[in-house]
């Protein structure tokens, strides 16, 4: 019995092809992991380029040393915001008080050391105790009178507003204490050896490259054990290579300058202590829970009402924080302070990936939504651009953020 052979036998690959075809499997292998993760890598792709087409446009301005301190100083307050503000809509919520919050501790943390010498860490701690009093009392109103948070928010945003006029009885009262405005304007002290270099920044850096890479192999580890859909690995090597580089940068960048800003290892723990949260605690996946399917939430023993009032009271806490360092950067407390903050956090969060309906957004996105909206604002105030304009581009960029949301459930389907 005879064996046809080449019937089973592959043709040889033409010569010079194999090595196209792989290359090409591979860049294939790439597009579509990145078109299927774009919710997640959109908006850190689109920052990207706005930071290098303003570098372009302001010939270099934007990434100068000095120019990166400022954004950092600008927009820390909108970050902090931000990040309470994604939890907030996280849950399938939202939060109109935060900016008149803001305004308002500030100005109680003025009349409490500038007119009643109250010593700033007491001032401090009591403007936190304020602010999370603040936010209990509207938790308790929208998840235990079941007020929609909207109207509860709407109408704190007038009574903070209000209360901010009363305290300061429409002026503005400062200066603040040494130690209080090292919150907003102070840095890091320099220490070791004269490198022309701010020692103590660059191992900060060092060191932050080397937990995000150990986090992210934890992370794509414990997802493979559940048998989540990962990166391919290509991509998650890729991605490690640019969040490296983008943190290098930065750090190089802070210290040829004065250092890291004091409020900058605020933000830092911030975002790495809630990014834990939501990602791994028990409490930040109900957050999930309940902004992305509430009856089903109920039905598996979530306490809605618990965690919305908890969500609500951390909200006012970082409002406080936020209101702490505004204050601290101005060295002064100004009844106009917090105008339009709420909508500056609100957009930060849809920008960074939260959606309308809830259940849906990361702590770094909300981070990456506000440079975006920080890097815009920048940008343009460097090339002279008018501020009406600046609010039809951010608009714009709201708008965009919001739709390619919208087209992303559709394309899924979800």
């Amino acid at each position: 019995m005879s064996t046809d052979v080449t019937a089973r036998t592959p043709a040889p690959a033409p010569p010079g092809k194999s090595g196209v075809q792989a290359s090409g499997g591979l860049l294939r292998l790439m597009l579509d992991g990145l078109r299927n993760n774009m919710r997640r890598f959109g908006m850190l792709i689109a920052l990207g380029l706005i930071v290098v087409l303003f570098s372009v446009w302001t010939d270099g301005d934007l990434l100068l040393p000095r120019n990166v301190s400022n954004l950092v100083l600008q927009n820390s307050h909108i970050l902090i915001l931000a990040i309470g503000m994604m939890l907030v809509i996280i849950a399938g919520h939202i939060d109109l008080s935060v900016g008149s919050l803001t305004a308002f501790i500030g100005a109680f943390a003025a009349v409490l050391t500038v007119q009643h010498g109250v010593a700033w860490p007491v001032a401090l701690v009591l403007c936190l105790l304020v602010g999370a009093v603040a936010g209990a009392v509207q938790g308790f109103m929208i998840a235990y009178f079941g007020i929609p948070s909207f109207i509860v928010t709407l109408a704190g945003m007038l009574i903070f507003r209000g209360l901010t006029e009363i305290f300061l009885e429409g002026q503005t009262l400062g200066p603040f204490p040494g130690g209080l405005e090292k919150l907003g304007n102070g840095f890091l002290p320099e220490t070791g050896p004269d490198t022309n270099y701010h020692n103590l920044t660059l191992l900060l850096g060092l060191a932050l490259i080397v937990f995000t890479v150990v986090q992210e192999f934890r992370d794509r580890k414990r997802q493979q054990e559940f048998a989540l859909e990962v990166l391919p690995r290509n991509i998650f090597l890729l991605k490690l290579v640019a969040i490296g580089a983008a943190i290098l940068v930065v750090t190089m960048l802070l210290a040829s300058y004065k250092g890291a800003p004091i409020v900058l290892i605020v933000l830092g723990a911030l975002v790495v202590g809630y990014g834990y949260v939501m990602r791994n605690a028990v409490f930040g996946r109900h957050i999930y829970a309940i902004g992305g399917n509430l009856p089903a939430a109920k039905l598996s023993g979530v306490k809605d009402r618990k965690v919305t009032f908890c969500v609500f009271l951390n909200m006012g806490v970082l409002a406080a924080l936020a209101g702490l360092v505004v204050a601290a950067r101005l060295n002064a407390a100004s009844p106009k302070a917090g105008l339009n903050y709420e909508l500056e956090a609100i957009a930060s969060s849809f920008i960074g990936g939260a959606s309308m309906s809830g259940g849906v957004g990361t702590v770094l996105g909300a981070i990456i939504g506000g440079l975006v909206l920080g890097v815009l604002n920048n940008g343009m105030n460097l090339l002279s651009v008018g501020t009406d304009w600046q609010q039809v581009i951010k608009g714009l960029a709201l708008l965009v953020a919001v739709g390619f949301d919208v087209w992303n459930k559709r394309k899924s389907g979800s």
